[in-house]
């Protein structure tokens, strides 16, 4: 008879892993979970270093996991700050067309929202002054369920209301090796210890595909990491943006380009602007770990990406090295911004899922296995959704133990 550690057994103390655990406890009290998480606290990536935002799920496709996630998840996540008074404030946002040429995209988005459920309004040139006296354009939508909250309070909260419920969360624990079992998975961490459990459920983000591959599964994609890259407005004048303010986004690419977004503290942040990574953990620029590069290199879908998106490609990878060239771009919104006024701020690390056709995948991408539930793909609004996201997974995982 196969002894178990655990029931589940959750790769990745992020925000959607976290939010998982706490899900099957809630789903399934009596069930015992334990979070591993290679860091010393959770929220340490993604989760910690994004911009904020509650998304609302005006900009995807009706009926994808990202639309359904995000508009229930965007409720539910206002909700929960204010249950457990955490930072967070509903401020609305505009995106806003500075070109005639974005006016047919902006409307159709506006289609889209409401398609979603989302209250949007439409606004001409003189009413986007109405709430963002600062910015031009010559049309905007303004949607006020977007807000913004501190997501590493969040993860931090979801961790500890598991752990009240019975689950272990356990830091600094890389998992190195997975192999099943008859009746079992079991993982040997950087430690040494190993754990045997009924079900893995891999949320380990940055390196899901690479999770998946140690458990014996295809996933079908690589992470190829993306840097975002943001600078701050000087104190002085971060009264130029009141709340959230987008451009209109490119359909062609899923980034939503250089933003503005005043957090909860009040810092003005301007990106992200979204560059080739070199290292999976490569915040900075001269991060390089040659191995993950040269996996990246050696991706087919790496190299499609590169031939298709190059136009693009090169405008992030101008406006990350020329400050003067990010201000230009910024200026498309908030022309008062001077070079002066933009301050370097830390970045983050996307992970994206690249198919072996040079696909980004748009989507929230899930695979399962015998025993095995894997999260390969968790964009944005992951953090907005997690709520939601982690009662899917929870689902899957309950499903997976029989």
């Amino acid at each position: 008879m196969t002894a178990y550690d655990c029931d589940v057994l959750v790769v990745g103390g992020g925000i959607v892993g976290l939010s998982t655990a706490y899900a099957i406890t809630r789903a399934a009290p009596g069930t015992s979970v334990i979070v591993l998480e290679k860091e010393s606290g959770p929220a340490r990536h993604q989760t910690g270093r994004n911009s904020g935002v509650i998304h609302s799920g005006i900009y995807y496709r009706p009926g994808s996991f990202k639309a359904r996630f995000a508009v229930q998840g965007a409720a539910e996540m206002v909700k929960f700050c204010a249950e457990y008074d955490l930072p967070h404030e509903v401020t609305g946002k505009l995106i806003v067309a500075t070109d005639h040429a974005e006016l047919p995209r902006l409307h159709a988005l506006a289609q889209r929202g409401r398609e979603n459920g989302i209250p949007v309004r439409e606004l001409g040139r003189a009413q986007i002054a109405e709430y963002e006296p600062w910015v031009r354009g010559i049309g905007a939508i303004h949607v006020g369920t977007t807000g913004v909250c501190d997501y590493g309070a969040v993860a931090a909260r979801l961790a500890g209301l598991a752990e009240d419920a019975g689950a272990s969360v356990r830091y600094g624990a890389e998992v190195r090796v997975v192999g099943r079992r008859p009746g079992a998975v079991a993982v040997r961490t950087a430690g040494g210890e190993v754990l045997r459990a009924r079900v893995l459920v891999n949320c380990a983000g940055l390196y899901s595909d690479r999770v998946a591959r140690l458990a014996g599964d295809d996933p079908g994609m690589r992470i190829v990491p993306f840097r975002g890259e943001y600078f701050e407005l000087a104190p002085s004048r971060a009264d130029l943006v009141r709340g959230l303010v987008y451009p209109v986004p490119d359909p062609a690419f899923p980034f939503l380009g250089v933003h503005l977004t005043r957090g909860i503290d009040g810092t003005v942040h301007l990106g992200p602007n979204a560059v080739p990574a070199l290292a999976r953990e490569g915040y900075a620029r001269g991060t390089v770990h040659p191995g993950e590069l040269a996996g990246t290199l050696a991706y087919p879908g790496s190299w499609r990406i590169a031939r298709r998106h190059w136009r693009y490609g090169a405008g992030e990878v101008r406006r990350s090295l020329s400050k003067r060239a990010f201000a230009n771009e910024v200026r498309r919104l908030l022309p008062d911004v001077t070079e002066a006024d933009l301050i370097p701020a830390p970045a983050g690390v996307r992970a994206q899922a690249v198919l072996r056709d040079g696909t980004l995948v748009d989507d929230f991408l899930f695979a399962e296995s015998h025993r095995m539930v894997h999260v390969l793909n968790a964009p944005s609004p992951a953090a907005t959704a997690s709520l939601p996201i982690g009662r899917e997974v929870a689902r899957r995982a309950l499903a997976a133990m029989g």
